[in-house]
């Protein structure tokens, strides 16, 4: 299926220090090809989601990679009919995923498995596999199997390592989430604690959407994206579905009620993942 709008997910944990000075450039590149979405800059490296036709994507993309430090910056595509974004932002931040601690994936990190290699592990009886992901995320659609760790925001995150799995860790722990970034600082996290076999998706549930046959997916549902489109299928196509700002669940299109807090579906801000 043909569409016109082409949606690009990235990042990199690189040191970047001038990330203030490289701020304006990127931002009047982003406007001069008419993108929209969300670029994050930290010292720690960049990430974002943006959308734009094939032509104004490539361009965009040639112009990040133009700096050597990001030279191999890898990204995801899914694709839309419309633009998904209402705005394009580069804003400037202590951290490109909020964590809240101290924690440096250039330095440690878990396991990378690939997804044609996921099954089998998530597979084993004896790994425990948690979603790294918020509640109304992981409501949405997650691995079969997978533990929901109860949590709003990824801050809350370390929390729940602390609390919940203070006493696995010698055990194989499995994590996920979107796209891969979270899964860095959890897994960097967690080696950071004392645990020893730590593994994460590479690439995220949306690598392993476009390269896992759904014949042969442990995927349950769909999986919630941060744009206009809430939700993408397992061939990546837009969900049916819409949001409530006011309570922060997923909702059947149609409605204009919220079938969870029963209030009138309003315009706003998305969440953001990180």
């Amino acid at each position: 299926m043909s569409h016109s709008i082409v949606i690009a997910a990235f990042y990199k944990f690189v040191p970047l220090p001038d990330f203030r000075e490289i701020q304006k450039p990127l931002h009047a590149i982003c406007e001069e090809h008419h993108m929209k979405g969300t670029i994050l800059l930290a010292a720690e490296g960049i990430n974002g989601t943006i959308a734009g036709t094939r032509q104004d994507m490539d361009a965009v993309l040639a112009y990040i990679r133009s700096d050597e430090r990001l030279a191999d910056l890898l990204h995801k595509e899914s694709y839309a009919d419309s633009q998904p974004f209402r705005k394009m932002k580069v804003r400037l931040k202590r951290e490109i995923v909020t964590i809240g601690e101290d924690v440096n994936p250039n330095e440690i990190v878990g396991t990378y498995v690939d997804p044609h290699k996921w099954n089998d592990l998530i597979a084993d009886p004896n790994v425990i596999l948690i979603d790294t992901r918020n509640s109304y995320e992981y409501e949405v659609g997650t691995f079969k199997g997978a533990i929901d760790p109860l949590t709003n925001s990824f801050g809350d995150f370390p929390a729940y390592v602390r609390e919940q799995l203070a006493d696995q860790k010698d055990k194989k722990i499995a994590m996920f989430c979107t796209g891969g970034i979270r899964c860095e600082k959890a897994t960097s996290l967690l080696l950071r604690e004392g645990f020893q076999n730590v593994y994460h998706l590479h690439g995220g549930i949306l690598n392993y959407l476009e390269k896992v046959p759904q014949a042969q997916s442990m995927w349950e549902g769909d999986c919630f994206v941060f744009d206009e489109r809430i939700t993408v299928t397992h061939d990546l196509e837009p969900g049916n579905v819409q949001f409530c700002r006011g309570c922060n669940r997923v909702v059947p299109s149609g409605e204009d009620i919220c079938p969870h807090c029963h209030q009138p579906l309003a315009e706003g801000e998305l969440p953001s993942e990180a």
